[in-house]
């Protein structure tokens, strides 16, 4: 035993108790910035360390996509090496297939917005084959076109051979509505319906329906009440079936240059500006109204400031939009849903 006194082993036993303090407020410190930096979305929303730059897949994965219409349906798709999954995306009203993927050789009308892309890019990095669709008019119809684009579906994968390969959907609005009735026709491993409750107070629920992520953005309070019902609604089925809120979110002067594939980050600090300076957004960076319902455009033109590169104005609508978090495609869960559709591969 060691027996512990005089000014000597106060002074030793008083330095390990400072050393100690200091030693537990470290690990503390270290463990709050290391949840805050790498935590995952808990179900309450998303923060600004999810947000990821547009080219965060530089020299990992490139668009090679091939584009294609078949019986007046356009079809644009890329398959990875050593494929594990297939992945159909469809679009919400006003969309195509083309908003998926960057503008390339094979594919000189395609957009590449902003969520979309990532989306895709994210696929493919994770081995997904995808696979895009346009609808046959503004918004997707679930009669015949449900029927054509099922049989679509079937005749692509046999076509490229990935009939042993799970198959995974994802659609949002319209196409998450879309693909909710298209799983009674199509057999998929699991689906995401984002911004989207689904179709399923019209439709006869079969037992075997596949595993369901709702992604949705609870500010819409109307639509959270319907994913709250059919989320309670599948689970008494015993369908499992989950959700990811996705919340609002401040603007920073760099966030648009970070999201939009050749934006100027000069440009991006000008429009962070103006909408300070016009009230588009408050003393935080929260935008007022989303993309749609703000003045945003004028005033650029008012200063000038796209005049050269007006193409872009719908890449810069999404993420004001998305920021907004009321209705809007999101990419910025994507580690959550392809975690998600990994985890029912079968």
């Amino acid at each position: 035993m060691i027996k512990r006194g005089g000014r000597f082993s106060k002074t030793l036993y008083g330095s390990a108790t400072i050393r100690g303090t200091v030693i537990v407020a470290f690990v503390v410190v270290v463990f709050l910035v290391l949840t805050l930096l790498f935590r995952e979305d808990d179900g309450k929303g998303s923060s600004l360390t999810t947000v990821e730059k547009w080219n965060k897949f530089d020299n990992v994965v490139r668009f090679q996509p091939t584009m294609e219409t078949i019986n007046g349906t356009v079809l644009i798709w890329q398959i990875p090496d050593e494929p594990k999954a297939v992945l159909f995306l469809a679009h919400g009203c006003n969309g195509k297939a083309e908003n998926f993927w960057d503008r390339t050789s094979s594919c000189l009308g395609c957009v590449g917005l902003p969520e979309e892309r990532l989306i895709v890019l994210h696929a493919l990095f994770r081995k997904f084959a995808v696979l895009t669709v346009s609808s046959f008019g503004r918004c997707w119809s679930f009669g015949s076109e449900k029927l054509v684009v099922a049989g679509t579906v079937k005749w692509w994968i046999e076509e490229q051979k990935l009939e042993k390969l799970p198959l995974v959907a994802l659609g949002a609005s319209s196409g998450g509505y879309f693909v909710s009735a298209l799983a009674t026709d199509l057999r998929f491993s699991s689906i995401t319906l984002m911004i989207a409750e689904g179709l399923f107070s019209r439709m006869d629920i079969p037992k075997d329906y596949p595993p369901t992520l709702f992604v949705h953005m609870p500010k819409d309070e109307d639509r959270k009440l319907r994913v709250d019902e059919n989320l309670k609604v599948l689970k008494k089925m015993g369908v499992d079936a989950a959700e990811i809120k996705c919340m609002e979110f401040p603007l920073s002067p760099a966030f648009l240059a970070d999201r939009i594939p050749n934006l100027d980050r000069k440009i991006s600090v000008e429009l962070f500006k103006l909408f300070q300076e016009k009230g588009f957004i408050d003393k935080n960076g929260f935008m007022k109204n989303d993309g749609r319902a703000t003045r945003w455009k004028a005033a650029a033109n008012e200063r000038k400031i796209l005049s050269r590169n007006k193409d872009i104005f719908n890449h810069i609508q999404e993420e004001l939009n998305l920021a907004f978090a009321y209705h809007e495609m999101t990419s910025l869960q994507s580690e959550q849903i392809f975690s998600w559709f990994e985890s029912h591969l079968k």
